[in-house]
């Protein structure tokens, strides 16, 4: 059976942006919101999250993590000095 949940106090530029995201795809209020709830229940908690991530094995050593991170993210701007 489906519930009905109401928020009450939603500042109105909160509530503008709503309205705004769910002109743009088309939906109204509610059905937007409808979606995004679905959408945020399908997600794991972040303690589910890690839990998950502290289960995997990785044979990556703290270095080599750091080394990608770096080839990822590029030079610091300072780095020259």
């Amino acid at each position: 059976m489906s519930k009905t949940i109401q928020i009450r106090d939603v500042d109105d530029d909160v509530y503008a942006v709503l309205v705004r995201r769910a002109a743009e795809g088309g939906f109204t209020v509610p059905e937007f919101l409808r979606r995004e709830i679905v959408r945020l229940a399908n997600r794991p908690s972040i303690e589910e999250w890690l839990e998950r991530t502290r289960r995997r094995q990785s044979d990556a050593t703290p270095a080599e993590v750091l080394e990608a991170f770096d080839e990822m993210r590029g030079a610091w701007p300072d780095a020259g000095r």
